[in-house]
């Protein structure tokens, strides 16, 4: 299930980098983030579920190669996404 038209618009304006930003790294991760946490929520309740954790891995590995970019190409953006995101506390 993906995530609500809502909830994505609003990931995506307080993620930007300018007005029609759609595609930069901060705005994956912080897509892909949103969307780990509403699948964490589906596994409190269906714990057996594992093809959707398959998923869930898959998404994982994901972000840590779009922070991994990141944090080879610009530290500063980096670092910035971390705290936004509340990603590695």
């Amino acid at each position: 299930m993906p995530l609500a038209i809502e909830k994505k618009k609003e990931i995506l304006v307080n993620n930007q980098i300018h007005k029609t930003d759609t595609g930069s790294p901060e705005v994956q991760i912080a897509l892909i983030s949103g969307r780990l946490t509403q699948l964490n929520e589906h596994f409190k309740m269906h714990k057996k579920d594992h093809a959707s954790r398959r998923g869930l891995l898959t998404m994982v590995a994901q972000r840590r190669r779009l922070l991994t970019y990141l944090r080879k190409n610009d530290p500063e953006r980096y670092k910035a996404v971390l705290v936004k995101l509340g990603i590695r506390h």
